[in-house]
């Protein structure tokens, strides 16, 4: 018979160092913010939160690894909610219905680690920060690739064999970079707005791809 008890909760000791953490992430975004991410130092994030050097590096390799945390939480929860839309959908709809339920409960998904606020705004600084964007885009490369994958494996196919998988990611996570920069520029913050401009490109994907522009 399988053991199906839950997993036992995080102890004391656990629970302590994940506030820490979190305080750590929290407390270098919002100095990334406020004063620029190349301006910010590690002792400036550390004294924010009363620790020393040392724990900051016991938790993050360095400034590049704790600016991209809150994205690597959004980037789980989207290939999660990925992984649980129903074999029936095709590749194109389970990626949007995916992204859009991953909107739909980011804010819950953060709220442990980050305010959903204050992600949104690391995500403006990321689009604006030359450092911090070629990061950026190597991340959404790697990000293709999971979802690719993950696409192949929904639809049975080898992902080195059959190129279908990676295309449709490709043109999807393309509607996406270019919404994601274009909202970035814009003066509405919110994911409303993002996810509005978003839905609004992928009603075009299509259209764009078959029919003659001329």
């Amino acid at each position: 018979m399988t053991d199906e008890r839950p997993a036992p909760a995080p102890g004391l000791r656990e629970r302590k160092k994940q506030r820490t953490r979190d305080a750590l992430l929290r407390a270098a975004l919002l100095l990334f913010i406020s004063q620029g991410y190349e301006q910010t130092t590690v002792d400036e994030i550390t004294d924010a939160v009363d620790v020393s050097q040392r724990t900051f590096f016991r938790y993050f390799a360095n400034k590049e690894e704790v600016a991209f945390a809150a994205q690597d939480l959004a980037e789980s929860h989207l290939l999660a909610a990925l992984r649980a839309r129903p074999a029936a959908e095709g590749p194109l709809t389970a990626l949007r219905a995916a992204v859009g339920e991953a909107w739909d409960t980011l804010d819950e998904a953060l709220s442990e680690a980050v305010p959903l606020d204050l992600y949104m705004r690391t995500y403006r600084l990321i689009e604006s920060t030359p450092a911090l964007l070629a990061v950026h885009l190597r991340r959404c490369t790697e990000l293709e690739e999971h979802l690719a994958r993950l696409v192949a494996e929904r639809e049975g196919l080898d992902v080195d064999a059959d190129p279908r998988p990676r295309v449709a990611v490709a043109a999807f996570c393309g509607v996406m970079r270019v919404t994601g920069r274009l909202w970035g520029q814009s003066g509405d913050a919110g994911v409303a707005a993002l996810r509005d401009m978003t839905e609004a490109y992928l009603d075009r994907i299509g259209p764009a791809l078959a029919a003659d522009w001329r």
